[in-house]
């Protein structure tokens, strides 16, 4: 069986585009010991072949790849030109993953966690509010529907243009799913989407335009740039 290989970092290079495929470089050190009467290992080259297909899905582009840490696994191969080659070693890549920067992470998870807890705090304020409003005028609150706080107008979520520049964005996971719940618990976004009053172009609030995707809004709540 081919010998299966894993390796990780940044590219080295610049991101090069073929046919079907897409190939970059990149660079590991070898190890800081080697058995005694051996010579230690230096820096090896790569260059990796992936499948275009496989490389859209990871959300990476030409220069974001010069920046984020990668995890590629495959297995090594010689049949490749020269010219497209000019690592010591080609890899053809079966998976390809981002993996996520320890500082990066740490402080998301810490900003994310506060978020969600002034959410939760939003949510039940809404909620005794509504509760209030209820008791006060209950024929009015069956008229109008709930939205968040600053709306100017109603909007059908098909009407709405979203640029590429946001299309090749990934907004962060965990708070996108915490935007999603809110909206189950109370039924409306946290935040009106922001757009061209005569265009509908999107011009603020990509991670709300893709819950409201997800949660399938007819109509979505905005506010004009």
């Amino acid at each position: 069986m081919p010998h299966k290989m894993t390796i990780t970092g940044s590219a080295t290079g610049p991101l090069r585009e073929y046919d079907r495929y897409v190939a970059f470089d990149m660079r590991e050190k070898g190890s800081p010991s080697a058995p005694k009467g051996l010579k230690k290992s230096t820096f090896i080259s790569y260059t990796v072949f992936v499948a275009k297909k496989a490389f859209n899905k990871t959300g990476l582009t030409k220069k974001s790849i010069m920046h984020e840490k990668i995890l590629v696994q495959g297995e090594p191969t010689l049949d490749i030109p020269i010219d497209e080659c000019p690592g010591e070693i080609g890899i053809i890549c079966f998976q390809i993953t981002v993996l996520p920067n320890k500082n990066e992470k740490e402080a998301n998870e810490s900003k994310d966690k506060k978020e969600a807890q002034q959410e939760v705090s939003k949510a039940q304020q809404e909620v005794a509010a509504t509760k209030q409003e209820e008791k006060q005028e209950p024929v009015a609150k069956e008229a109008k529907a709930v939205q968040p706080k600053g709306t100017k107008d109603v909007v059908s979520f098909e009407d709405i243009i979203v640029p590429e520049a946001f299309l090749k964005t990934r907004p962060n996971p965990v708070k996108t799913e915490e935007v999603i719940e809110f909206v189950k618990r109370t039924g409306h976004l946290d935040k009106p989407l922001t757009i061209e009053k005569e265009t509908k172009v999107l011009k603020d609030g990509y991670r709300r335009y893709i819950v409201a995707k997800t949660v399938k809004m007819d109509k979505v709540p905005v506010v004009y740039a």
